[in-house]
C-alpha cells in the first residue's frame, strides 16, 4: 500500500514538472524605450513644442515697423454758396486743390530689438515647461512600469502557489482512500486553490491596466500589448547632490529662470519706452487749375514720451515688474529649498526600504522556505500531516508578498527621488 502512495506521488510530481502551458510570447519592451516613446509621441509634449515653435515663429516680426498709411482728398475746397466780401464766390472751385499723402510712423530700433529677445524668451518657457511636464510624464510611466514588474512577479509566486495546491489536494485524494488523508484538509486545500484562483484573476486585470496606461502615456491604441522586462534593477543611492547641481538639474528651476528672463527682458522693453518714437508725414497739393503750381508738405515727428503726464505709466509699470521679479527670485529659492530637503529625506528613505528588501531576500524568505521544504518532506513520508504543510506554505507566500509589496515601494520610492534629482 505504502509503495503504490509513493508511485502516486511520483506520478503527480513529474506531471506538476512537466505540465506546463504554452503561451504567446508578447514582445518586450524594456524601460528605456517606454521613455523615448512618450518622449516623442505624448501629445502634452508635443502641443509645448508647436507652442514654442509658435512663439518663435512670431519672433520673426517683432521688428516689423507699423503699416503706412496713405490718403486723398481735397485742400481748400469751398463749401456750397460760401461768398467772399467782393460777392465772389470764396476761393472759386479752380482754387481748389487735390491732396495725397503718405505717413509713416518709425518705432525706435532699440525697441524693436528690445521685443524680438523678448518674444523669443517666450519660447524659452515652453520649452522649459516641456522638460518640466517629461519629468511628470516620466515619472508616471516609471510607476506604472515598475508597478506591472512587481505583478509579474506577484503572478509568478501565485502561479507557484497554485500548482503546489493542486498536487496538495490531489494528494490528499490519492491518500484519502488509505485513511492518510482527512476530509477536512481536503476542504481546506480546495479553499485555498480557490483564493489564489481568484487572486490570479484580479493580478491579471492589474496587468492588463498598467499596460493600458503605458499605451495612453505612449500615445498607442488601449489594446497594443506588450510585455516588461522583469529584470530592471531598483534605483541606485548616489552621492546627494549640492545646491548648484541640483538647481541645474531640475526642469522647474530651469523654467522659473527663464521665466525671470523674460521678464527681464520684458522690464528692459519697458523702460526703453522712454526712448521716442519717429513719423514722417509727406503730403502732395496738385490744383484744379493747370496755371497755378503744384505744392507739397513734407514733415518730421518725434515723440515726447518723458512728458511728465505720459511718464507716469512706463515707470509704474516697470516698478511692477521689478516687484514680480524679486517675488519669483524668492519663489525659486523656496522651491530649491524644499527640493534638497525632500532627496535628502527619500536618500533615508530609500536606504532604509533597500535594507528591509534585503532582509527578506538573504533571510526571511529563505528560512520560511525550508521550513515548508522540511515540513512537506514529512508529509510525504507520513510524519507530518497536510494542514502543516498548507500553514508553512501559506506563511512562506505571505512573506513573498510582503516581499514583493516592499520591493514595489523601493521602486516607488526610487522613482520619486529620480523625480526630485530631474533623472
Amino acid at each position: 500500500m505504502t509503495s503504490n502512495i509513493k508511485v502516486y506521488i511520483t506520478v503527480l510530481l513529474l506531471l506538476l514538472l512537466l505540465g506546463t502551458v504554452a503561451h504567446a510570447q508578447l514582445p518586450v519592451m524594456p524601460l528605456d524605450s517606454v521613455l523615448n516613446r512618450i518622449l516623442k509621441d505624448n501629445p502634452m509634449l508635443q502641443e509645448f513644442e508647436y507652442r514654442a515653435k509658435a512663439q518663435n515663429a512670431m519672433a520673426k516680426g517683432a521688428r516689423s515697423q507699423m503699416a503706412p498709411m496713405v490718403g486723398a482728398g481735397v485742400f481748400m475746397y469751398p463749401y456750397p454758396g460760401q461768398m467772399n466780401m467782393e460777392g465772389q464766390e470764396m476761393g472759386g472751385q479752380d482754387d481748389a486743390m487735390y491732396m495725397t499723402s503718405v505717413e509713416q510712423d518709425i518705432t525706435n530700433p532699440a525697441k524693436l530689438k528690445a521685443r524680438e529677445k523678448y518674444q523669443l524668451s517666450k519660447a524659452a518657457i515652453e520649452e522649459a515647461g516641456r522638460g518640466m511636464t517629461f519629468n511628470q510624464l516620466r515619472a508616471q510611466a516609471k510607476t506604472a512600469y515598475y508597478q506591472w514588474v512587481v505583478l509579474e512577479k506577484k503572478k509568478s509566486v501565485l502561479l507557484e502557489s497554485q500548482r503546489i495546491m493542486q498536487f496538495m489536494l490531489k494528494l490528499s485524494k490519492v491518500r484519502y482512500p488509505f485513511n492518510q488523508s482527512s476530509l477536512g484538509s481536503i476542504y481546506k486545500a480546495e479553499g485555498r486553490l480557490g483564493e489564489v484562483e481568484n487572486m490570479l484573476t484580479m493580478t491579471d486585470s492589474e496587468i492588463e491596466m498598467k499596460n493600458i496606461q503605458l499605451n495612453m502615456l505612449m500615445n498607442l491604441p488601449p489594446e497594443n500589448r506588450f510585455s516588461v522586462d522583469t529584470t530592471v534593477q531598483a534605483t541606485v543611492l548616489a552621492v546627494l547632490p549640492d545646491t548648484s547641481s541640483l538647481s541645474a538639474a531640475r526642469s522647474d528651476i530651469r523654467q522659473i529662470d527663464r521665466t525671470i528672463e523674460s521678464m527681464q527682458l520684458n522690464l528692459r522693453l519697458e523702460n526703453l519706452q522712454r526712448k521716442p518714437d519717429f513719423g514722417i508725414r509727406f503730403e502732395n497739393m496738385m490744383p484744379r487749375d493747370r496755371m497755378m503750381p503744384q505744392s507739397f508738405t513734407l514733415m518730421g515727428m518725434v515723440s515726447i514720451p518723458i512728458a511728465p503726464w505720459s511718464s507716469k505709466m512706463y515707470k509704474a509699470n516697470a516698478t511692477a515688474m521689478n516687484l514680480e521679479i524679486q517675488g519669483m527670485r524668492k519663489g525659486r529659492e523656496n522651491l530649491l529649498n524644499e527640493a534638497r530637503n525632500m532627496v535628502a529625506s527619500m536618500a533615508l528613505e530609500l536606504q532604509a526600504k533597500r535594507t528591509q528588501v534585503q532582509n527578506y531576500e538573504k533571510k526571511i524568505i529563505p528560512a520560511l522556505r525550508r521550513n515548508y521544504e522540511t515540513t512537506l518532506l514529512g508529509y510525504e513520508q507520513n510524519t507530518g500531516q497536510l494542514p502543516q504543510v498548507i500553514d508553512a506554505w501559506e506563511a512562506l507566500n505571505m512573506a513573498q508578498m510582503e516581499y514583493l509589496n516592499n520591493l514595489e515601494q523601493l521602486y516607488l520610492i526610487g522613482v520619486n527621488y529620480e523625480k526630485e534629482l530631474e533623472k
